[in-house]
């Protein structure tokens, strides 16, 4: 006999997010006449304790057996609720979320009639599929403690060292036959002027001494297969001479992303290739380490050359700083020397950079800050010897020239070429900048939508030292809660493939985005067969399939049909 349905629905007011454009006791009143709903509850903020609490003594209480709950979003919210219907003893895939508030009213804040309607319309909605719903249980997958880090800079270090320090073996991959990156060029750190050699020579020195690090100079990763916590990896070691490699295949739990970026050349733009004086940051460098400074009487730095919508579209952040450090160090070279930065707008995030460019200025260096719309410099020319910088200066509403016996162009950083073959190997997506992309900006800030997957460093965005540091932590954090805990367990939202219907067309392995699907044979005939540990429930196999012979569990066909209906 059937189990009797007893639907228990919780409408939040999420203070005036929702109640502020939604009639909520109206909305409570609708759901009560709602076949199957035994229980109908208004919180002030359901996913407070309290509201939480009320969930669990409700289930108890009303003998509940399957639980919607209209609030805000289940991207934030969803585990909360599910966790509090298992620990009130109901299997928490009998749970049903209904987004009232992005959905809802912060979409029609000036139509309150129709929100409420709409707010109905959406509990009626889920309502309808929670009859249908079917307890799943998750799926348990083993993780191998052992973990990947591709790139070898001050990020791929970092988190390479985190993990070892807690007792995890790692394979740490670098393409060049050192470590370092980035750091290897650099002269100074800021803001604390520490010197940049000394400071990879610890790091490199604490990583050469970990035996849990392997460290793999002159490699490069050539394929990844697997899922989270299974991921196997062959990696190609070029040896002595560039026609022997060895392959070398390994087993790893979770691998981190962090190959860094490079920085734009800008070539054919303002003589950078045409006057010897015309220098990038890097370039500046390369010359303050190897301390081959000449007696230059004026010096003048120029901003956003490339970035900003001149070649790349966005700010890369950490460039004002390096020109504040470098036009300082120069400065206390040649004391006598005039220095200028040519600006849209300084990038001294927080109260240490703002107080490190407070410093340059104390010390005579000149900020000048020209207008975003038009080109930050005019001309560049080379007259008897001397450079002259032509631009629009703002304050004195007239184009000037400066005399320079160096220039200095800033660049922006950009993601480097063999991201796009990571990007296909792992399956782990760009964005429209080039760089990789997280699974969310701010509630999984170092995690790829791919499970088992992280990042760090200038890969992610172009980011100085302190924060390449902080994301591999971050990173390295992540990576080692499921090698401790040494299982994961998977969301059930896995298709079920009818044999009989499916023809092996191998459509579903072709649209598969986490390489999820497989064809199979048996008994002389291809099956589609779905790998539970890589899925991610996304549904486009089942849509794909014209033989109709995949359905989604969760998400099948008879539930979205149930709210359609409803809905019309």
């Amino acid at each position: 006999m059937a189990e009797k349905l007893r639907i228990g629905v919780f409408v939040c007011d999420c203070g005036t997010n929702i109640a502020g454009f939604v009639n909520v006791p109206e909305v409570c009143e609708y759901a009560k006449t709602l076949p199957d709903v035994v229980y109908v509850k208004e919180n002030m903020y359901t996913c407070s304790n309290a509201g939480i609490q009320e969930i669990m003594d409700a289930i108890k209480k009303h003998k509940l057996n399957r639980v919607v709950v209209a609030s805000c979003t289940p991207r934030t919210h969803e585990p909360l609720f599910r966790k509090a219907c298992e620990q009130a003893g109901l299997n928490k895939f009998l749970f049903e979320f209904v987004n009232i508030r992005d959905q809802c009213s912060w979409v029609h804040q000036k139509e309150k009639e129709k929100a409420t309607e709409k707010a109905k319309d959406l509990v009626r909605m889920g309502v309808a599929k929670a009859r249908l719903l079917e307890p799943l249980k998750e799926i348990k997958i083993d993780v191998e403690k052992k973990s990947l880090v591709i790139g070898g800079g001050i990020a791929g270090m970092t988190a390479a060292l985190s993990l070892a320090e807690q007792g995890f073996e790692v394979y740490l991959v670098e393409k060049e036959n050192r470590l370092g990156g980035l750091l290897n060029y650099i002269n100074q750190i800021y803001p604390s002027d520490a010197n940049a050699q000394q400071f990879l020579e610890e790091i490199v020195k604490k990583v050469e001494k970990e035996k849990k690090i392997h460290v793999l100079l002159n490699s490069e990763v050539e394929s990844v297969d697997g899922y989270i916590g299974n991921f196997n990896v062959r990696i190609r070691q070029k040896k002595e001479s560039e026609e022997s490699k060895e392959i070398k295949e390994i087993k790893v739990g979770t691998i981190i992303v962090a190959i860094g970026a490079k920085p734009y050349e800008p070539m054919y733009m303002y003589n950078y290739d045409e006057y010897e004086n015309v220098l990038t940051q890097y370039d500046l460098e390369k010359i303050l380490k190897e301390k081959k400074i000449e007696k230059w009487g004026t010096i003048v730095f120029i901003q956003c050359i490339g970035g900003r919508g001149e070649r790349v579209n966005y700010c890369s952040r950490i460039c004002c700083m390096n020109s504040i450090k470098n036009a300082r160090i120069l400065k206390k070279l040649l004391p006598d020397s005039q220095i200028y930065i040519i600006h849209k707008g300084l990038q001294t995030y927080g109260t240490v950079y703002e107080d490190y460019c407070r410093k340059a200025r104390e010390e005579g260096i000149r900020f000048i800050r020209v207008r975003d719309s038009i080109p930050i410099i005019s001309s560049l020319e080379k007259r008897n010897g001397k450079l002259f910088v032509g631009f629009y200066h703002p304050g004195l509403r007239r184009k000037i020239e400066l005399g320079a016996d160096s220039v200095v162009l800033s660049t922006p950083l950009i993601q480097r070429e063999d991201a796009k073959k990571i990007s296909q190997m792992l399956k782990i997506p760009l964005g429209q900048d080039g760089f990789f992309f997280e699974a969310h900006v701010k509630l999984r800030p170092v995690d790829f939508a791919t499970d088992g997957i992280y990042m760090a460093g200038s890969c992610r965005a172009p980011a100085d030292i302190n924060e390449c540091i902080v994301q591999a932590l971050a990173s390295a954090s992540r990576a080692s809660i499921p090698m401790a805990k040494g299982y994961v367990k998977a969301e059930p939202y896995t298709p079920v493939i009818d044999e009989e219907r499916c023809m092996g067309c191998g459509v579903c392995v072709e649209v598969c985005p986490y390489g999820a699907m497989k064809l199979v044979e048996k008994n002389r005939r291809k099956f589609a067969e779905n790998i539970p540990a890589a899925c991610k429930g996304c549904g486009a196999c089942a849509s794909s399939c014209v033989h109709k012979a995949i359905n989604m569990r969760h998400f099948k066909d008879e539930q979205i049909m149930a709210q359609i209906e409803e809905a019309i």
